[in-house]
C-alpha cells in the first residue's frame, strides 16, 4: 500500500455487504481519509495490525461473525482508536458492549458519510438527546431481551436457546429478524 498521505487519517472499514464497502469508501475518500477495506473479521484484524488506523467503522454483524471482537481487538492494538459501530440490528445489549468494549459512537443503518464522520469525530456525550415518551413495544422489548441474553452467553445461540428454554432454531429465526422499529 502507499504510504500514507500526511493530512488524511487512516480509516478500517470492516463490512461484509461489498456495495456498501465500495460506496462509503468513496465517500469517505471524498472526506479525505484513506481508508482500508476488508469484509471479515480475520481481514480486518490482519488490516489493523499492520496499519494501525486512527478511526474504524465496524459492522455488527459481519456474516456470522460479531464485529465486536474487533472493536476489542482494534483497542486492544491502539486504545485511541475511534471506533463506530454501525449495524442494522441495533439493541440496547449491542450498543451498551460495544462503548464498554472501546467504541466512541453506535449508529444504526441506513447512515450516511456525514453522519459516520461526525460519530468517528464526536468524543462527548449529548446531554440533549430527545427522551422518548411511549415505551418499547412489546416486540421491540423481546429482542431487546433477546439480544440481552445472547450477549451474557458471548453471541452462543445454543447456550441462549437453554437459558431462555427456547428451541436453538426458534431463537434463530427471531434473532434474523430486524428488530421492530420504534
Amino acid at each position: 500500500m502507499a504510504e500514507q498521505a500526511l493530512d488524511n487519517p487512516r480509516l478500517l472499514l470492516v463490512d461484509d455487504d461489498e456495495t456498501f464497502c465500495k460506496v462509503l469508501k468513496s465517500a469517505l475518500e471524498r472526506r479525505n481519509y484513506e481508508v482500508l477495506v476488508a469484509n471479515d473479521v480475520k481481514s480486518g484484524i490482519a488490516l489493523a495490525e499492520e496499519y494501525l488506523p486512527e478511526f474504524a467503522v465496524i459492522d455488527l454483524r459481519i456474516g456470522y461473525e460479531s464485529g465486536l471482537e474487533l472493536v476489542k481487538k482494534l483497542i486492544g492494538l491502539d486504545d485511541n482508536t475511534n471506533c463506530v459501530v454501525l449495524t442494522g440490528y441495533a439493541s440496547i445489549a449491542t450498543a451498551v458492549e460495544a462503548i464498554k468494549l472501546g467504541a466512541i459512537h453506535y449508529l444504526t443503518k441506513p447512515a450516511n458519510a456525514d453522519e459516520i464522520v461526525n460519530a468517528l469525530n464526536r468524543n462527548q456525550g449529548d446531554s440533549s438527546v430527545i427522551i422518548s415518551e411511549t415505551p418499547l413495544s412489546v416486540k421491540r422489548l423481546e429482542w431487546e431481551h433477546l439480544q440481552k441474553v445472547l450477549m451474557q452467553y458471548d453471541g452462543n445461540i445454543s447456550a441462549a436457546a437453554r437459558a431462555l428454554n427456547m428451541h436453538r432454531r426458534t431463537l434463530q429465526r427471531k434473532l434474523d429478524k430486524k428488530p421492530v422499529r420504534e
